[in-house]
């Protein structure tokens, strides 16, 4: 963590999960945050835990990625306070499991705000003054959903493919002006992901901690990485699946995450 001693990050979606753990993980190296979610109450419960026990300054800005204009809003308040943001942990995300057909439009089309536009407006307002100070780093969350597609789990799959090249693609066209990027892709993992996404336990997997998988993060950004994947078993599915048809494999997940006959699937 000592890329970042004295910086400031940014983190969005720290109120909870991997987000949180950024949040931990990055206090305890000397980092300066920037705390973002929809939640207020609770990032300043942890803007407070985390100044009492780090002695680290951290700022708190309440908002909502859902909202088009909320990545312009959270830049202008940065800019204003005069916060150089070094790291940009573009974390915030969000999954709706069941059948596409009768999923709520209105949530999957916020979930493609929060996951990638929100994802590709932040990083282009913080880009630039990075490439002027030729440095910075930026950490994108995927998952290792981003390697197929995931019936019951369309929207999301497709959008976290989506950060994973879209990451990839950035880290070699920034690279030139001393400037990281990395796409971070856990399996599953300790957090409200699953609460919030209406996924039933049937179709949950071993979970990896929340801490585990920041620091996976992290250090994979630190080392100059384009993506990595959180956990060799992940690694290994993740990559094994390139020997099959894809056909094959989106079936296998078919199989594994067809909602079980009584459970809600929207």
């Amino acid at each position: 963590m000592e890329n970042w001693r004295g910086k400031w990050a940014l983190i969005t979606g720290a109120s909870a999960g991997i987000g949180r753990a950024f949040a931990f993980e990055l206090a305890a190296g000397g980092t300066n945050l920037i705390l973002t979610a929809r939640r207020g109450d609770r990032l300043a419960e942890l803007a407070n835990e985390l100044h009492a026990k780090y002695k680290i300054e951290v700022e708190v800005y309440a908002a909502d990625l859902a909202q088009p204009n909320a990545p312009a809003k959270l830049f202008e308040f940065t800019s204003r306070n005069g916060f150089d943001v070094e790291l940009l942990v573009n974390d915030a995300g969000f999954g709706v499991y069941g059948e596409f057909s009768k999923a709520d439009i209105a949530r999957e089309l916020e979930m493609v705000q929060v996951n990638i536009a929100a994802v590709v407006h932040l990083t282009r307002l913080y880009l630039p003054p990075m490439i002027t100070r030729r440095h910075g780093d930026i950490l994108i969350l995927a998952s290792t959903a981003a390697f197929q597609g995931v019936p019951y789990l369309n929207t999301y799959s497709a959008t976290k493919a989506f950060d994973l090249h879209f990451a990839e693609a950035l880290a070699e066209e920034v690279k030139q002006y001393g400037i990281r990027v990395c796409a971070l892709c856990p399996g599953s993992t300790t957090s409200e992901f699953s609460q919030v996404a209406g996924q039933p336990a049937s179709v949950l997997r071993r979970k990896e901690s929340a801490e585990k998988v920041a620091h996976v993060g992290l250090k994979a950004l630190a080392g100059g990485k384009s993506y990595v994947i959180s956990g060799w078993k992940n690694f290994i599915g993740a990559h094994a699946q390139r020997l099959l048809p894809r056909r094959m494999v989106t079936r296998v997940v078919e199989k594994a995450f067809r909602p079980k006959r009584g459970v809600n699937s929207k």
